[in-house]
């Protein structure tokens, strides 16, 4: 008579990798396509107060009146909350079963630089986490960081966002923090981007190369376009 010998089943994660693999891609497209579009909001800068306070007094107006004053605005904004949250839930629960499968192990087959990029993503991710906060409380409400400088909308309802914008980058260490965070976004973005399509199951090595051209290109008109602001504030070439 053969004994029976129980085996251990495998413990099956709720949610699966793969869907925590979908849940990053799909918010991390999210994030890119909004970071990159707000970065030519960004640019209405260089044309001068009434073009930037005009722009963000759009951004309150767009759909008004045929949709509720401010809706598509906080539309986007609970989209993004939403895809923020998932974004770093799928990050940290990814990280953890990663880090329990390999142990006290490191995974050395992957190229350098992939591998570096890899291990960065989660501080990137933090850094770019207290960017948000930060910039919110500085440029959107304001008043909690810098109380004596932050203008509210005026009884026209336009948006000072000019002269908010010179205010906050007028101060060195905001700049550079603001500098240093596009740089992160950049990494973050590059990297990121480059991994969709593991997570997609691309594999044609002429589309990879492609896609990630296309990204590194996306990074860097993003850190360009953004991080030149603080920059040219504090020489007074935007004032």
């Amino acid at each position: 008579m053969t004994a029976v010998v129980d085996r251990p089943t495998a413990r099956k994660h709720r949610p699966s990798t793969f869907a925590l693999k979908q849940v990053m891609a799909i918010t991390g497209v999210v994030f890119v396509a909004f970071v990159f579009i707000h970065m030519f909001g960004n640019l209405k800068v260089y044309g001068g107060q009434a073009s930037l306070d005009g722009y963000a007094t759009w951004l309150r107006e767009v759909g008004y009146p045929l949709l509720p004053y401010k809706s598509v605005l906080w539309a986007l904004r609970i989209t993004l909350l939403v895809s923020l949250i998932a974004h770093v839930y799928a990050a940290v629960a990814l990280w953890l079963r990663g880090r329990a499968a390999r142990g006290g192990h490191r995974r050395r087959s992957m190229p350098r630089t992939t591998a570096w990029g890899a291990r960065t993503m989660l501080p990137g991710g933090v850094v770019i986490f207290v960017f948000v906060v930060v910039h919110l409380l500085d440029l959107t409400i304001g008043a909690i960081v810098a109380p004596e400088s932050y203008a509210h909308a005026g009884p026209d309802g336009l948006i000072p966002a000019y002269a908010n914008l010179v205010a906050s980058f007028s101060r060195p260490w905001m700049a550079a923090f603001y500098t240093f965070s596009m740089l992160v976004i950049g990494f973050h973005i590059w990297h990121g981007w480059r991994a969709l399509l593991q997570d997609w199951g691309v594999t044609g090595r002429r589309f990879r190369a492609v896609w990630a051209t296309v990204g590194a290109v996306i990074a860097l008109a993003i850190v360009a376009g953004n991080a030149a602001i603080p920059l040219l504030v504090l020489m007074g070439v935007i004032a």
